[in-house]
């Protein structure tokens, strides 16, 4: 038996309560809860207790209209919780009942872990439990919730686990989130049987990015800024210049300029430089290949260029980053 397994048999069973409101992604709710079901069946005993709540009797709803029956309401269990996690449809629609609020905050004083999910996020923040702490939710509402809730530090990044609070991008970001979480508690390698189980590439991490469409981000932006993007991302060995990427598209390098700084806020050869640099930590994270190798394979043409530029964008090294 090893040290890890060791450790894992003498922790006590942790009980992780889910509420669910009307509207909520069955998705979400299925990609956080799965992972603490797979780790109690690989483990052989239940490290994980689950309960549902709702705040009224009776079955909640999905956005699917598919049923969900909750095994206990707001207020009825007073069993103590290790972890809580809200699943809510994103945009939350209608108020967030009174009674869910009141206990979010009685827990957040009694130091119990709260998760957001999808636009369990937004209930955290109207309990006011998320002021000071790093958060994330679904892309679509980055800039209303941004508004809403100046003392919350919004992150754009696939999920967020700042101390006692989590929060993640909904979706399948949620199985990311909660495997990474059981990986804290009973090592890696438990977290990657898990992924293993659901037949996944990766775990991926919490600090990349969420995938916004492009076309969602750039809104009314010619047709021209986002061929000129596609091109990039089609050339990310043997980059491109602004003036070749400019004669492809047929228009000038200014206006190529111009539009990079009015939708990108970025010139055209600095946004490329970024684009090189996400795939090149990908990369390092994914694959065996050689940081020389990799660097190659982003348009660099020496180790030591890409290993600046690297430490420029991301505060580390490319080794560093393999180590970490």
């Amino acid at each position: 038996m090893t040290e890890t397994t060791l450790r894992s048999s003498s922790l006590p069973t942790r009980q992780i309560g889910v509420v669910v409101l009307p509207g909520f992604s069955l998705l979400a709710y299925a990609c956080a809860t799965e992972p603490l079901t797979v780790a109690n069946r690989l483990e052989g005993r239940t490290l994980y207790r689950l309960t549902t709540f709702a705040s009224v009797a009776g079955p909640v709803a999905s956005a699917s209209h598919q049923a969900l029956m909750p095994q206990a309401v707001l207020g009825e269990v007073d069993a103590p919780l290790d972890l809580l996690l809200v699943c809510a449809p994103g945009p939350l629609s209608g108020s967030v009942p009174g009674p869910l609020l009141e206990w979010l905050r009685r827990l957040a004083g009694a130091g119990v872990l709260l998760g957001g999910v999808g636009g369990g996020t937004e209930v955290l923040a109207r309990a006011g439990v998320l002021d000071g702490y790093r958060a994330t939710l679904p892309w679509q509402r980055f800039d209303a919730f941004s508004e809403a809730f100046p003392r919350v530090r919004l992150s754009r990044q696939l999920f967020e686990i700042d101390r006692d609070r989590l929060s993640c991008g909904g979706g399948t970001a949620a199985m990311d989130m909660m495997m990474t979480w059981v990986g804290r508690q009973h090592g890696p390698r438990l977290a990657e049987r898990i992924s293993e189980h659901f037949v996944l590439e990766r775990i991926r991490m919490g600090d990349e990015p969420q995938q916004v469409p492009l076309r969602s981000r750039l809104g009314h932006a010619p047709e021209s800024l986002a061929e000129a993007v596609a091109l990039m991302e089609a050339n990310i060995e043997e980059p491109l210049t602004t003036h070749e990427l400019a004669e492809h598209l047929g228009i000038s390098r200014r206006q190529l300029e111009r539009l990079f700084k009015k939708y990108l806020k970025a010139v055209p050869s600095r946004y490329y430089l970024d684009l090189r640099l996400q795939q090149a930590r990908r990369l390092l994270r994914e694959s065996e290949h050689p940081a020389g190798e990799i660097a190659l394979q982003t348009g660099f043409s020496s180790a030591a260029h890409f290993s600046t530029a690297y430490r420029n964008h991301f505060g580390i090294t490319p080794r560093e980053e393999r180590l970490s």
